[in-house]
C-alpha cells in the first residue's frame, strides 16, 4: 500500500518541482512498468504470450494519463483520496448494476462516502481545481474498470504485465502533448513505473491469494491515509478541516460497505 501511495507523491513531485510534463511522465512510467513486470514474469518462468487484453490496456492508459494531468494542479493527498473514492465507487456501483443487494448499513455507508466526495470538491477556499478533480475521478473510474476486467484473468501479474506492454506503445499517441523533460523528472517516472507500480504490483499479487476479498478491500483504505500523511512531511502540504472531514466520510463510508458485504 505504501508503494501505491508513493505513485501519488512521485507524480506530484515530478510535475510540481521539475520541468517534466505529464504526458512524458506517463510514457516513461508505463515503459518502465512494462519492462519491470515483464522481467518479473520471465524470472518466474511464465509466458507473456497472449497476456493481458486491449480493453485492459486502454483502461490502464486512461488511468495513467488522467492521473498525471490531474496532478499538475492537485495536492498529493487530495488526489489519492479522489482516486481511491472513485475506484471504490465504480466497483460498488457496478456491483449494484449486476444485481448485488446492499444492507441498510451499506446504503448508509455508500451515501456517506458520496457525501464526503461532495465535501471534498465543493467550492471554497481550499477546494481543488475542478478540472484536475474531474481528471482524477476519470482516472479512478478507469482503474476501477481495469480492476473489474482483471477479475476475469487467470494470472493477475502476467495479465498486468501484458496490459503494460500493450499500453506503453499506445501512450506514444500523446507525443504531441509533450513539451519538456529533465533528468530528475525522468528518474521519478522510472521509479514510479518500475518500483511503485511494477514491484508494488508484484508484491500485492503475491500476497493477494492469502487475503480474503474483504481483507484485500479493507487494507486499501490505508492508501489515501499514507499518501496524505507523507505529503504533509515530504511536500509540506497542509491538512485542512475539510480534507479531514471528507477523508473520514469517504473512508468510513466505504468501510461500512465492505464490512456489510462480509456479513452477507
Amino acid at each position: 500500500m505504501a508503494a501505491f501511495a508513493a505513485n501519488s507523491l512521485l507524480c506530484r513531485i515530478a510535475l510540481s518541482q521539475t520541468s517534466t510534463d505529464p504526458a512524458t511522465f506517463t510514457m516513461i512510467r508505463l515503459l518502465a512498468g512494462a519492462l519491470t513486470l515483464s522481467m518479473i514474469v520471465v524470472l518466474r518462468k511464465r509466458t507473456l504470450r497472449n497476456a493481458g487484453s486491449w480493453q485492459g490496456a486502454l483502461s490502464l492508459l486512461t488511468y495513467a494519463i488522467a492521473f498525471s494531468f490531474a496532478y499538475v494542479n492537485l495536492p498529493a493527498g487530495t488526489g489519492a483520496l479522489l482516486l481511491f473514492g472513485s475506484v471504490q465507487a465504480t466497483m460498488i456501483i457496478t456491483g449494484l448494476y449486476q444485481g448485488e443487494h446492499l444492507r441498510i448499513t451499506q446504503w448508509i455507508g455508500l451515501l456517506t462516502a458520496f457525501g464526503g466526495l461532495i465535501i471534498l470538491v465543493a467550492p471554497g477556499i481550499h477546494a481543488p481545481n475542478p478540472y484536475s478533480a474531474l481528471l482524477m475521478a476519470v482516472a479512478g473510474i478507469a482503474w476501477g474498470a481495469y480492476s473489474l476486467l482483471g477479475r476475469k484473468q487467470g494470472d493477475p501479474l502476467t495479465a498486468t504485465a501484458g496490459n503494460f506492454l500493450k499500453a506503453a506503445p499506445l501512450s506514444l499517441l500523446f507525443l504531441p502533448l509533450t513539451s519538456s523533460m529533465d533528468s530528475q523528472g525522468t528518474i521519478l517516472a522510472i521509479i514510479s513505473g518500475s518500483i511503485s507500480s511494477g514491484v508494488g504490483y508484484a508484491i500485492w499479487y503475491s500476497i493477494l491469494p492469502s487475503l480474503k476479498a474483504t481483507q484485500a478491500a479493507s487494507v486499501q483504505l490505508t492508501v489515501p491515509v499514507i499518501a496524505s500523511t507523507a505529503a504533509v512531511f515530504i511536500l509540506g502540504e497542509h491538512v485542512t478541516f475539510g480534507l479531514v472531514i471528507a477523508s473520514a466520510a469517504i473512508l468510513g463510508g466505504i468501510a461500512l460497505v465492505i464490512l456489510g458485504r462480509n456479513r452477507n
